[in-house]
This record gives C-alpha cells, structure tokens and sequence, in this order.
C-alpha cells in the first residue's frame, strides 16, 4: 500500500516555479533502495547512497531535512505542502506533481 509509511520511506521534492514534483525513496532490508518517480515509475538502486546521489542529481531535497527558508528559496511555504497520500502506488502517481496556486 502508497499510504503505507515507515522508518525506511524518504520524501524528496524538486520545484519548478510553483509546481512541486515529488519522489519517495525507500530502503529495503537488504541495503538496496527504490524510488517511486512522478511518472509512476519504480526505479531500483543498489543501495541508499546510489538512490540519494541520483535524487539530489536531479536536483530533489528531502523533505523532512527542508526548513522554512529552504522552502521559501524554492518558492514555497512549508504549511503550502505535504508528500502526497494515496491507497495503491497507481492512486499516488495522480498526486506526485502539484502546481500550487499563484502567490499574491
């Protein structure tokens, strides 16, 4: 199950403009890590460190290591934003891209 959150489940986003696109990265018990991508891809890594550098590569931060003025230098607010939810993997690849509304 998507909804399913652990210890070993990574949230990580990049940002363009006010669109968010969101990646969830988890480690499995054997030290190799997957990533859920926004297109609703699986991609298998070899272990954490490979999964992290092709993440950050792409230019994606983790979630939970972003503080206020992080978020607000990619254009966000930290209150606007939460990982995406869902049931099933196919329910949560509607929600791995948000376009927040415009600011005023």
């Amino acid at each position: 199950m998507a909804d399913h959150e652990d210890g070993n489940t990574n949230w990580w986003l990049a940002t363009l403009g006010r669109t968010i696109v969101w990646a969830r990265m988890r480690v499995r018990e054997a030290g190799t890590a997957e990533v859920f991508d926004s297109d609703g891809n699986t991609l298998a890594y070899d272990s954490e460190d490979s999964a992290r550098a092709a993440l950050m590569d792409a230019e994606f931060v983790e979630y939970d290591g972003l503080d206020r003025e992080d978020a607000i230098d990619r254009g966000f607010d930290l209150d606007e934003v939460a990982p995406p939810r869902a049931d099933t993997d196919e329910a949560l690849r509607a929600r791995m891209v948000v376009q927040l509304p415009p600011r005023h």
